[in-house]
């Protein structure tokens, strides 16, 4: 549907979603990690991977509390017009399936609902309904607002079923294989590295790779509104980042304790590819491919979702694109970037960083933090002070909004400069 909103489609549990999390989390950037554990040192690493995992997981806490503003909000216009129909017809008033209000509400933008929840009625904070990232803006933020951060809410991945199974099997598949060979590489006195405690001139690529191995906040919607049962998702999700964390760790330490730091690829399976830990050809190729079968599977569905979300952006209501512009304009500006990035560097590692670090930056940091402001600010508006939010982040002081956005500032002027003392010594 135009706007973002979506069908739920079919409900799986808590515990198949925080599955699917993780598969959505851990994925090829994972790959650059280990190269990038070995530049900065390994206690630098751990300290910062640590901080961001925990900053990916407040702001994840935001995006869902967004969600369930949203879900509200749309709840609230349609029992509006629902009501308002009613009183056309002189009915007695809207159904026991609707959100009740009280008798004596004024309908106006400024006025708030009287206290819905101590009637008994449904809790319309319940996240039912897929409303992406780019509709919560359109309903949280000004226009202006909307169009400049809009760009970044394109990357949604919206998987099917059976795809999505291939891709997690391998995926699991691979990175086992990868941390069994370091282990057993390790195991037989031929680990090569000694990697620093830290090295500061890493750091920036570290980051960057770091913000992207974390960033999940643009598939939430698609995520979190099919699961069943959404009581403990809050702390299903704090699970699966400690989960991921401790994966992280084990991948990236196997792998700068098995291999020197001149030896380690920028795509860490191509370090298997000529090892001599690894006797079966088989698994050679397949480490050695599993990048490509990755973004095969990803890239036409990113694509098509980028070019969806094209057409949404530039959408009049009640107008139509021509031939030209809807087959031909919007595909072509959907490839060209990837297309000229792909010719212009091969250095995976940097590109990786500086995408992570302002790309990944005002995804998994500014959105959700004026995502969180701005639904609190409608939501009192609204529903009254007094309304809670079931789904609200444990978080939920405005210092940590603002230490949010801080931080998100500083690892912005943070890599600006690294990038400008680089090129400048160079």
């Amino acid at each position: 549907m135009a706007g973002g909103i979506t069908d739920t489609g079919e409900l799986y549990s808590p515990y198949v979603g925080l599955v699917y999390m993780f598969n959505l989390i851990v994925g090829t950037g994972a790959l650059t990690m280990p190269k990038a554990f070995a530049t900065a040192g390994w206690l630098v690493s751990l300290i910062l991977v640590m901080f961001l995992g925990f900053m990916s997981y407040m702001t994840t806490t935001f995006v869902m509390e967004a969600m369930a503003a949203a879900n509200a909000q749309l709840r609230w216009k349609r029992m509006e017009k629902h009501k308002e129909g009613d009183d056309d017809d002189s009915s007695s008033g809207v159904s026991d399936s609707d959100v009740l209000l009280p008798d004596n509400y004024e309908r106006s933008e400024t006025r708030p609902i009287l206290s819905i929840q101590r009637r008994g009625t449904p809790n319309v904070f319940e996240i039912t309904e897929r409303i992406e990232m780019g509709q919560m803006a359109s309903m949280f933020f000004n226009k202006a607002f909307t169009l400049l951060l809009g760009p970044f809410t394109f990357f949604n991945v919206q998987k099917t079923k059976y795809l999505q199974i291939m891709t997690s099997l391998m995926r699991w598949i691979a990175f086992i294989i990868m941390i069994i060979l370091a282990l057993l590489r390790i195991a037989k006195g031929q680990g090569e590295g000694h990697p620093p405690l830290a090295q500061l001139s890493g750091i920036r690529n570290l980051f960057g790779v770091c913000v992207y191995s974390f960033m999940c906040q643009h598939s939430l919607p698609s995520l979190i509104t099919p699961i069943s049962k959404k009581k403990h998702v809050n702390k299903l999700v704090l699970l699966d980042y400690i989960l991921i964390l401790g994966f992280y760790s084990l991948l990236s330490f196997t792998a700068i304790y098995s291999f020197r730091n001149e030896t380690l690829m920028d795509m860490y399976t191509l370090n298997f590819t000529n090892c001599d830990i690894v006797n079966i050809a088989i698994i050679r190729y397949f480490l050695g491919l599993f990048p490509v079968f990755t973004i095969s599977t990803n890239f036409p569905i990113i694509a098509v979702t980028l070019r969806n979300n094209w057409k949404t952006l530039f959408h009049r209501e009640g107008g139509t694109y021509p031939w030209v512009v809807d087959r031909i304009f919007f595909p072509v500006i959907t490839l060209i970037p990837p297309i000229i990035v792909a010719f212009c560097t091969h250095d995976l590692e940097s590109l990786v960083g500086i995408t992570g670090a302002y790309a990944g930056n005002g995804i998994q940091y500014i959105i959700p933090a004026f995502l969180a402001y701005c639904s609190r600010k409608d939501t009192q508006l609204v529903f009254g002070s007094g309304t809670l939010n079931k789904h609200l982040s444990p978080f939920r002081h405005t210092f940590w909004i603002w230490f949010v956005l801080l931080w998100g500032m500083f690892c912005f002027l943070f890599v600006t400069a690294n990038i400008i003392l680089t090129e400048t010594k160079q």
